[in-house]
């Protein structure tokens, strides 16, 4: 039963990121909406970790099945793909690079701002000062 309302709150929170994509006027996918929703939830302590903790680590777990469909969909379409391999690694790569590069700055931003970093390891919280 443990199972089944930790699911469920996962559910609702995308349920109710799907209604705010399609209310909104923005091009933001509803998984993005409902990530934010559960950071919010989280974060204001609506929700607890520990009410979808178990759930949450089974769909980690399970998440590199998710990508065998796109996986075969690229080897059935690589008569297509053969041509434009190259320039698509040079720019997937680019684009990995520019993300990991911008992340670094914002958190380095944000560490400034606020004078302090996070401390997360092994799953025990603190504060560390820069």
């Amino acid at each position: 039963m443990k199972y089944i309302k930790q699911f469920a709150i996962i559910i609702l929170i995308s349920f109710l990121g799907e209604v705010l994509s399609r209310v909104l006027p923005f091009s933001i996918p509803a998984s993005v909406y409902g990530l934010f929703l559960m950071l919010i939830a989280l974060m204001t302590k609506v929700i607890k970790p520990a009410q979808v903790k178990d759930v949450s680590n089974f769909l980690m777990d399970v998440m590199p099945i998710m990508f065998v469909p796109s996986s075969v969909g690229i080897m059935v379409s690589w008569g297509l793909l053969k041509d434009i391999l190259v320039p698509a690694l040079i720019v997937s790569m680019l684009g990995t690079l520019l993300v990991m590069i911008a992340s670094g700055k914002i958190v380095d931003l944000l560490v400034k701002l606020t004078g302090k970093a996070a401390v997360v390891a092994d799953g025990q919280e603190g504060k560390a000062d820069e």
